[in-house]
This record gives C-alpha cells, sequence and structure tokens, in this order.
C-alpha cells in the first residue's frame, strides 16, 4: 500500500482571477490517479494547504512524523516546488521508508501542466527505489540533499 500525503504548493492551486488571486485547493491525485488508471492500492493523507514559501520548520516536522508514523513503506509527497528540497533533506534518516516529493511548476488543474507526468514519475520512483527520500521532477529523479530548484530555467538540477 501507497500512502500520498498532499501539503499544498502549485500543484493543487486554485486560480480565480488574471491578477492570480488563488488558493490552495482540494488535492489534485485522486482526479489524477483515476484518469489515469491507478491500480495499486494507496492512502491520501492531506495534511497541509500551504505554498511552499511559507513552510515553516514545525510543518516540516509535522511532515516527518506522519512519515515515520505511517504504516506505509512507500510515500509520496505532492509538495510547493520553491522549497521542496528543503523538505526532502528534512526527511532523510527515515529508516524503511522510500519517500518521493513531486509537484508541478504549473497546477495540475490547467490544461498544460507538468503535474500529470510528475505524478507518473513519483509513482514509478516510489514502488522501485530503495529505501531513501528522493524528488521526482523534470523527467528525473534526485537523491535529497543532492538537488536544488533553477528558477531561472524553470527546473531541477543537480549540484
Amino acid at each position: 500500500m501507497l500512502l500520498v500525503l498532499t501539503t499544498g504548493g502549485t500543484i493543487d492551486k486554485v486560480y480565480f482571477d488574471a491578477s492570480s488571486e488563488y488558493e490552495i485547493g482540494e488535492p489534485t491525485v485522486p482526479l489524477v490517479f483515476r484518469e489515469s488508471g491507478v491500480g495499486l492500492e494507496w492512502r491520501l493523507e492531506p495534511l497541509l494547504r500551504k505554498d511552499s514559501l511559507e513552510m515553516t520548520d514545525e510543518d516540516r516536522a509535522e511532515i516527518r512524523r506522519a512519515c515515520a508514523e505511517a504504516a506505509e513503506e512507500k510515500i509520496l509527497i505532492t509538495h510547493g516546488t520553491d522549497t521542496m528540497s528543503l523538505t526532502a533533506e528534512a526527511l532523510t534518516g527515515l529508516p524503511g521508508k522510500t519517500i518521493v516529493l513531486t509537484g508541478a511548476l504549473a497546477p495540475a488543474r490547467f490544461r498544460v501542466t507538468d503535474a500529470i507526468f510528475n505524478l507518473g514519475l513519483a509513482l514509478g520512483a516510489v514502488q522501485s527505489l530503495p529505501p531513501g527520500v528522493y524528488l521526482a521532477m523534470n523527467g528525473t529523479i534526485f537523491p535529497a540533499g543532492k538537488v536544488r530548484k533553477n528558477r531561472e530555467a524553470g527546473r531541477f538540477e543537480a549540484v
């Protein structure tokens, strides 16, 4: 069984107008998984609804606690891209857990989005990687602590 934790971020944003007014909406993972015909058993636990720039150390501790206490060994986390790498580093060292964080540069509700591709990549990664913490973005799997977001290029890259 897979645990899916949602924390907010662009992947779940709902925009209201051209002036970029938004809120973090309901998790989009159930819709994406249903439309994609995902057949494995999974459980959804919405933890936060935050833009990752607003995440605190206390939020990261809550995410870590949820991972540590989960019965599941495989955990997929949706997260805002701006501080995803910081959260990944905060999750390292949980024995026996394979944790993959992913997000999107455009909301899953948009017609053109990287959310669906990134979720598929993360779903494959969490099922096939050994225990550890990883980021799945832009068609690449990065180990925690060895990745950063290049905002100017709009992608993640190894460091």
